[in-house]
C-alpha cells in the first residue's frame, strides 16, 4: 500500500472554504493503567474522542506491530484508531505468573477502556484476540461495544490447534513443559512452525517479529503460559450468547486457514443474522501477512456503513 501524499495542500483563494482538516497518518504509542498494570497501544487520530473508536486486538504470537499496516487506512473513516498489546506482550507489562486467558485479557482490558473513555466502539479481535472481544462484548463491556469484526477468531471450544503456533500444543499445555524445554529449542520450533499459518512466505524479519519476545527464560515462561490458558471452556463460555449478540457483526476469514478453520465463521455467521461472513480468498490464519490490503479496506467499509 502506498504511503499518502504528505505534502501541504497549495493555498486557496480567501474566498474558497477551508479544506478538510487530513486524517493523523503516523502512529503513535501511548499507554493505560489497567488494574496492577501498564497496557501499551498504538493509535493514530486520538484527537477525534474516544466516542466510536476502532479498537484493534492480536493474535498469539503477535502484538500492536500487526496491525501497523492497516492503521493508516482506518484513521481514514475519521475515527480513533487503537491497537492494543495485550497483557504480556510486546511493550505492555510482562507480569508473570498471570492471567493471560481470554477472560483474564478481557479484565484488564476492560479496566483500561474505561480509562480512556471509550463508548460506541467497533471492537476487532484476530484469533485470541477473537476470543478476548467476544468475553469483552458479551460480558464485560457490551453496553458500550456497538460492532464486533471477528477474523480467523478462535470460536465455539476451538481454543488451540494441535500444531500451532508451537507443534505438540497438547503436551505443551502441561504445567512442567517450561522445565523441559532449551530457549533455542523453543525458538526453532516456533520459526519452523509459524510459517504454516501463513498461505504465503514470511519474510525473515516478519519471524523475528513474532518471536524474538520469547526470547529468554522469562520470555519462555510466558510464552508457555499463554498457551496453558488456552482453554476450550473458556472460549466456548461464550458461545451461546454470540449466537444472539444483537448487534452487526462481521467475520473475516481465510479459505485456507487450517488453525481456526472457516467451519468455525460459517457456523456462526448461520446461528447469528446479525453476522456478515466475509471469506479472505487465498489468505490461511495470519490473515494481517496474506491479506492486510482486504481486511483494511473490509474494516473500514463495515465501519464506514455504522
Amino acid at each position: 500500500m502506498s504511503e499518502p501524499n504528505l505534502d501541504p495542500t497549495p493555498q486557496q483563494p480567501s474566498a474558497q472554504p477551508p479544506q478538510p482538516a487530513r486524517a493523523d497518518t503516523s502512529a503513535r504509542r501511548g499507554a493505560v493503567r489497567s488494574i496492577h498494570y501498564t497496557l501499551s497501544y498504538l493509535a493514530q487520530n486520538t484527537e477525534r474522542g474516544s466516542q466510536g473508536a476502532i479498537v484493534l486486538l492480536h493474535d498469539l504470537p503477535g502484538g500492536a506491530f500487526t496491525w501497523e499496516g492497516a492503521l493508516p487506512v482506518l484513521a481514514a473513516t475519521g475515527r480513533a484508531v487503537y491497537a492494543f498489546d495485550m497483557l504480556a506482550y510486546g511493550q505492555s507489562e510482562h507480569p508473570w505468573p498471570s492471567d493471560t486467558s481470554n477472560w483474564g485479557q478481557a479484565d484488564c482490558l476492560q479496566y483500561a477502556l474505561e480509562a480512556l473513555k471509550f463508548t460506541d466502539i467497533t471492537l476487532v479481535g484476530i484469533g485470541v484476540g477473537g476470543a478476548v472481544a467476544q468475553a469483552l462484548a458479551t460480558r464485560l463491556y457490551r453496553d458500550k461495544v456497538a460492532q464486533l469484526v471477528l477474523i480467523n477468531s478462535y470460536l465455539y471450544n476451538v481454543a488451540f490447534a494441535p500444531n500451532w503456533p508451537l507443534t505438540e500444543m497438547a503436551k505443551r499445555r502441561d504445567p512442567e513443559a517450561p522445565h523441559h524445554t532449551k530457549v533455542e529449542d523453543l525458538l526453532a520450533d516456533l520459526r519452523a512452525t509459524l510459517p504454516s499459518g501463513a498461505a504465503k512466505a514470511l519474510p525473515g524479519a516478519r519471524l523475528d517479529a513474532y518471536t524474538n519476545e520469547w526470547n529468554g527464560k522469562v520470555g519462555m515462561e510466558l510464552l508457555f503460559q499463554h498457551v496453558r490458558l488456552m482453554r476450550p471452556d473458556y472460549v466456548n463460555s461464550v458461545a451461546t450468547d454470540m449466537e444472539l449478540w444483537p448487534k452487526p457483526i462481521l467475520l473475516l476469514w481465510g479459505d485456507r486457514d487450517e488453525v481456526t478453520p472457516p467451519s468455525l465463521g460459517q457456523r456462526l455467521a448461520a446461528a447469528n443474522s446479525n453476522a456478515r461472513l466475509e471469506v479472505l480468498r487465498g489468505a490461511g490464519h495470519l490473515a494481517l501477512d496474506d491479506a492486510l490490503g482486504t481486511v483494511a479496506q473490509l474494516l473500514s467499509g463495515f465501519v464506514s456503513r455504522a
